[in-house]
């Protein structure tokens, strides 16, 4: 039987994908290569000052939402969250980040040396250390210096983000994941889709629930995944 194919849609600034990720760590673990786990970005905090103005203006502005963020974060003790997130270093925007980690994906499919298992991937682990960068560290990972920083720390040359970059081959494979997010109706960060669209969780999905979906699609025939009808 194939593995089953799951989507996860997700911006780097939310913090409910931040509390995914040890979900699909622990989902990725279970089922080793029962499941096959694509990476997609969703556009949640396209421009992050004007959302956090138009929401949280009357409720605290950046302090509120900080504060908002680090009371979420109390409810998680697998996540660190800073006290000054959003205070001291704002990103002005979700993109650039997602667009560094699609420089990086294309660098490892182009290298031919794309690890298959999830978690292995140079891409996984980029963004994994951009959210610590945000999350943990309050860093602006919108700034590219922020980037070229996360690159040395992984062993990614950063020349050659650099090059994906200015060939625009990044941002265009950018562009696609969130054309892509918007045709399959992706509305929250994180979304997890499975069972050819048909299966669709997203915002904090709890990790029994991701089990729960995933085991009964590896016990399910081929032949019943569509319809009994």
């Amino acid at each position: 039987m194939p593995p089953v194919q799951v989507s996860y849609y997700s911006d780097v600034l939310c913090v409910w994908a931040y509390v995914a990720e040890r979900r699909i760590e622990k989902l990725v673990k279970t089922f080793g290569d029962e499941i096959s786990v694509d990476a997609h970005f969703c556009s949640v905090f396209p421009d992050a000052w004007g959302k956090i103005e138009e929401r949280w203006g009357e409720r605290g502005g950046f302090e509120g939402f900080g504060k908002h963020i680090n009371e979420v974060a109390l409810k998680f003790p697998h996540i660190e969250v800073h006290p000054r997130l959003w205070l001291d270093n704002r990103p002005r925007t979700s993109a650039s980040a997602h667009q560094f980690i699609k420089a990086v994906e294309i660098i490892e499919r182009e290298a031919g040396t794309r690890p298959a298992a999830y978690l292995e991937r140079p891409s996984t682990r980029a963004a994994s250390a951009l959210r610590h960068a945000f999350f943990a560290e309050a860093k602006d990972i919108s700034n590219w210096q922020i980037h070229t920083e996360v690159a040395a720390s992984l062993g990614i040359d950063y020349a050659l983000v650099e090059e994906k970059n200015h060939s625009s081959e990044a941002v265009a494979q950018l562009a696609l994941d969130y054309d892509l997010s918007q045709k399959q109706g992706i509305a929250m960060s994180p979304t997890f889709i499975m069972n050819e669209g048909r299966q669709k969780l997203f915002g904090n999905v709890g990790y029994r629930v991701l089990e729960a979906n995933v085991g009964e699609l590896l016990r399910s025939a081929p032949e019943d995944e569509a319809s009994w009808c």
